[in-house]
């Protein structure tokens, strides 16, 4: 069971995604603390110099599913962040 689970889900645009993505790509390669928000909840990150990146594809029922997780360990136990992004 997770000490702390935060999902969020919702219909961008490519683009929109494209940002998204951006913004956390920025934030992994400047060191930066950073934030998820999901209805008025927020969650910081601290993510350390180095971390584990897993990608999968999946094609299923007619829908791509792309899944980006990164993984680190925390000072509260295993952490992360996964991405997860379907397309049409």
């Amino acid at each position: 069971m997770p000490e702390m689970k935060f999902k969020k889900t919702e219909s961008l645009s490519r683009e929109e995604a494209a940002a998204r993505l951006t913004e956390i790509a920025r934030a992994l390669s400047h060191g930066e603390q950073f934030e998820l928000e999901r209805g008025g909840e927020k969650v910081k990150l601290d993510v350390p110099d180095e971390v584990t990146v897993e990608f999968e594809v999946e094609i299923e029922d007619g829908k791509t599913k792309l899944e980006v997780e990164i993984k680190w360990p925390s000072q509260f136990g295993p952490s992360g962040l996964e991405v997860e992004i379907e397309l049409p």
